[in-house]
């Protein structure tokens, strides 16, 4: 079997689509005809998606929060920008963008009165566990 002349035939007649479908079937369904429903996807390909999405939105925070030529998202302490990268990836860049005194308070280097404010929100009413900790990490700890 030409198993490289099958892959390119596959993805010739399947087609890509790289946001979910319902194929003829009403199967949901991505990529090459993937039908998600009946497979899946396996830890690997999870792990993948997380680490690609992890680094996209690193990029986009890092020309987002240009607060100043000398502070940016790259030169803040590891654990801020894991936190602030940790919400972009829960809510997206745009709904983080949009807790503008947490973000001031960072810019400013208040690390704990933007752990503070990031409990004054819908956010953290929404999923206060993980608020909880996020907070905790923004102010330094672990």
């Amino acid at each position: 079997m030409d198993f490289q002349k099958l892959v390119l035939s596959i993805k010739e007649n399947e087609g890509l689509k790289l946001k979910p479908y319902r194929c003829t079937e009403g199967k949901l369904t991505i990529g090459y005809g993937r039908n998600l429903e009946h497979n899946g996807i396996s830890e690997n390909e999870a792990l993948e998606m997380l680490v690609n999405d992890v680094v996209s939105i690193k990029k986009a925070l890092a020309s987002s929060l240009n607060f100043e030529r000398a502070i940016s998202f790259i030169n803040l302490p590891d654990h801020v920008q894991n936190v602030l990268v940790e919400m972009a990836y829960q809510m997206g860049v745009n709904g983080l963008l949009k807790f503008r005194k947490t973000l001031s308070f960072v810019k400013n280097g208040q690390y704990e009165k933007a752990s503070i404010e990031m409990l004054n929100s819908k956010w953290a009413r929404q999923t206060p566990n993980r608020a909880k900790k996020l907070s905790n990490l923004m102010k330094g700890g672990f």
